[in-house]
């Protein structure tokens, strides 16, 4: 018999049992569905992350201080205090490579206007802030060189600090208190949503540097600083240089551990792609449990097959059908299973990632790959556990197949 006659006689098999058949195929479309859909979710969390990191400034690099040492106890990174806005000056006057610097002190606490309250995060900053961070102010204007080297007591302020205190009305010019400090918003930045790390970039106020650092946290380093490179394929030799400079300014011996540490936004972005990758493939391959459920029913159910056909297996052997023809005869019905499972359950993966795009901030993409992945899996689910029932269909005795009742 032909191939071509051995999928139509298999079809003709599947179709006396409608019911069972589609019961059979059930697990394999849980399974692909599951899988489809889980990967489309992984796929769309990856590539929100690293759109949000694209956003974050234009070439960004962040110097960090170091974690503080205290009687043999380390802090967490960043605690330590060697890190100074001198640094920065000395960083955009030393290295080529930079294009501008900001140094960086971060608060938080209540800001409140009028009757109402609101608990936000403040960022001291300096005039090059912007076009660091890659943001531009929507309404009124960005601080003068003159209010940030004089610690004017202005601030720039997010939308949800606006929604929040102030509703319909204009907040330019409008002045807010923070920690008993009178501030007049000069400027409300254009809005950008969450970061890559779920926090809120819009939830903020930006205060000139000094405000930040003398008088609400009496300090006299710098939590971070935020550069940009000239251009991207500068971004590893500013890094270089920035190392080298601030060993000599913090003088750090040849051999001993760096007091700060630096990242770029291909750091960050390849720390978040590998864990996302990590977590997408952990719920593929839960989700692919599911397939080998599936594949488990497809074996039972045409090992049934096998023992409810043996009649029909001997009266075809006995007119001529060989030992193979029964063996293809079953293992094609077995793979038919698998694979019309298989694309009924990429159309349900696609409906599942579409319903899943309603409840989250991301869109989850179906990609191409995971299709193919899919489909070709769902296959050889088919061929694997409908290789046995096929064997032993192939090697029934057809005398004794004749006497089974």
């Amino acid at each position: 018999m032909s191939f071509l006659g051995i999928i139509k006689l298999a079809f003709i098999s599947l179709g006396r049992n409608k019911m069972r058949s589609f019961l059979t195929a059930l697990g394999i479309i849980i399974g692909v569905t599951s899988v489809v859909g889980m990967v489309a979710l992984g796929q769309g969390a990856y590539f929100s992350v690293q759109e949000n990191i694209s956003k974050m400034g234009t070439n960004l690099i962040m110097v960090i201080p170091g974690a503080e040492t205290k009687r043999g106890f380390h802090g967490p990174r960043g605690g330590s205090t060697t890190l100074t806005p001198e640094d920065g000056e000395a960083i955009a006057q030393n290295c080529p490579s930079v294009e501008v610097v900001t140094p960086v002190a971060r608060t938080n606490g209540q800001a409140v206007f009028g009757n109402k309250n609101w608990s936000t995060n403040v960022m001291g900053i300096n005039e090059n802030y912007l076009s660091i961070a890659s943001r531009e102010v929507s309404e009124g204007r960005f601080f003068t060189t003159s209010e940030i080297r004089g610690g004017h007591k202005s601030c720039i302020v997010g939308k949800t600090l606006v929604e929040n205190l102030f509703g319909n009305l204009n907040p330019v010019g409008q002045t807010i208190r923070f920690k008993n400090i009178p501030l007049t918003i000069i400027g409300v930045l254009k809005e950008r949503g969450e970061s890559s790390m779920g926090g809120d970039q819009d939830d903020t106020i930006l205060l000139p540097f000094i405000v930040v650092q003398r008088r609400l946290l009496g300090a006299t380093h710098a939590q971070m600083l935020q550069l940009s490179a000239k251009a991207p394929d500068l971004i590893a030799a500013a890094k270089e240089e920035i190392i080298q400079l601030l060993r000599r300014r913090h003088h750090i011996r040849e051999g001993e551990d760096a007091d700060f540490s630096i990242h770029t936004q291909d750091d960050i972005a390849e720390m978040a792609g590998s864990t996302l990758t990590i977590i997408a493939l952990l719920l593929g391959s839960i989700a692919s449990v599911s397939l080998l459920v599936g594949g488990i029913g497809i074996m039972n159910i045409m090992l049934v097959s096998v023992t409810e056909r043996t009649r029909e297996i001997g009266i075809r052997m006995a007119i001529g059908a060989r030992t193979t023809d029964i063996l293809y005869q079953f293992l094609v019905e077995a793979v038919v299973l698998s694979c019309v499972g298989g694309m009924l359950g990429i159309a349900g993966g696609y409906t599942l990632s579409t319903i899943i795009g309603h409840f989250v901030e991301f869109t989850p993409i179906v990609s191409n790959a995971s299709i193919v992945v899919s489909f070709l899996f769902s296959g050889a689910v088919g061929v694997f556990f409908g290789l046995y029932p096929a064997w032993k269909a192939s090697q029934l005795d057809p005398i004794e197949a004749f006497r089974y009742e």
